[in-house]
C-alpha cells in the first residue's frame, strides 16, 4: 500500500499555524497526511507569538518560501500545498519554481504583474503600508483593523472570536515588498507564471474579501495565461477573508477535496 499523500498547509499574516487544525483533522480523515508549519519566527502558540512578536519582524517573502522549500523537500514525495492570504503567494512562488504536487492559493495576496488596487484593499493595508517605520516590525492587526480586513461578512461576535483565537503580530516586510512589485525590476513577489511544467493550480477568490479582493485574484489568474499547466479558479460569492477560519470553512474543504480528486491526488 503506498504511503498517504502529504500536505502542507500555510497561512498568511495574522493569523497563527494553529488555526489549521480543524483542516488537518479534516484532511487526515480523507486519506492524506498533513501538517500546518509555523512560519520563521513563529512560535508555538497564539501566546507566545504575541509575547514574542520581534522574533517574527524582518522576514521577506522569501525567507518565508525557503522556509517552506526546506519543509518540502523533507517529504518523500512533493506534498500538496495549500495557502492562504500570503500564504497562498508562497504556494504560486513554490509551485513555479517546481514544487508541490499541487497547490491551492486561497485569497492570495497580489503577486508582480496584478495591477488592481480596489479601495477595500487600500484601506485594509493602511494600518501596516501608512507607516513606513513599520517596514522592518512585526505589526498586529486592532480588533476594528480584523473586522474590515477579515471579517467583514461575519456577524460582529464571529469576527471578535477569530480576532482573540488567532491574531497574531506578523513581518510587515512581506506587505511593503508586494505593494512596490510593480515599480521594482527584480521584486520577491514574481512568480513564474509561465512555468508550462508545474504542478496544478487551484486560485481561491471570496466575493465579498476586503484584503485581497476577487477582482485581484481574477487579475492573477489572467498572469497564468501563458501556461499550459492546469490553472483553475473557484469564487465563493459570500465569503470574506476569514474564509479558512470561520464557520464555513469546511464547505471550502470539501471543494478543495473535490477538486484534489480531480488532479488523480486523493483515495
Amino acid at each position: 500500500m503506498s504511503s498517504p499523500q502529504p500536505v502542507v498547509f500555510i497561512h498568511g499574516l495574522w493569523v497563527h499555524a494553529s488555526s489549521w487544525q480543524p483542516w488537518i483533522d479534516r484532511f487526515e480523515k480523507e486519506g492524506y497526511t498533513a501538517a500546518a508549519p509555523l512560519w520563521p519566527g513563529e512560535h508555538d502558540t497564539v501566546e507566545a507569538s504575541r509575547a514574542h512578536a520581534d522574533d517574527a519582524a524582518d522576514k521577506t517573502i522569501d525567507d518565508v518560501v525557503e522556509h517552506f522549500q526546506t519543509i518540502a523537500d523533507s517529504f518523500e514525495v512533493q506534498p500538496i500545498l495549500i495557502g492562504h492570504s500570503f500564504g497562498g503567494l508562497v504556494v504560486e512562488k513554490l509551485l513555479g519554481q517546481g514544487y508541490g504536487a499541487a497547490g491551492v492559493a486561497i485569497d492570495p495576496a497580489q503577486i508582480k504583474g496584478v495591477l488592481p488596487l480596489p479601495l477595500n484593499q487600500l484601506r485594509s493595508s493602511f494600518p501596516v503600508l501608512g507607516n513606513p517605520g513599520n517596514l522592518h516590525k512585526a505589526v498586529s492587526l486592532t480588533e476594528e483593523q480584523w473586522r474590515f480586513g477579515f471579517g467583514n461578512a461575519l456577524s460582529a461576535e464571529e469576527s471578535s472570536a477569530l480576532w482573540n483565537a488567532w491574531n497574531i503580530p506578523s513581518p510587515a516586510r512581506p506587505l511593503f515588498q508586494a505593494a512596490v512589485a510593480n515599480f521594482a525590476l527584480h521584486s520577491e513577489a514574481e512568480v513564474a507564471t509561465g512555468n508550462d511544467d508545474r504542478a496544478p493550480l487551484l486560485l481561491i477568490a471570496g466575493g465579498q474579501d476586503h484584503t485581497v479582493p476577487e477582482t485581484v485574484v481574477d487579475a492573477t489568474l489572467r498572469q497564468y495565461r501563458d501556461s499550459n499547466a492546469v490553472t483553475e479558479l473557484i469564487t465563493f460569492t459570500d465569503r470574506g477573508h476569514s474564509l479558512t477560519i470561520d464557520h464555513g470553512w469546511n464547505q471550502l474543504a470539501t471543494e478543495i477535496l473535490v477538486w484534489l480528486r480531480q488532479q488523480s491526488l486523493g483515495q
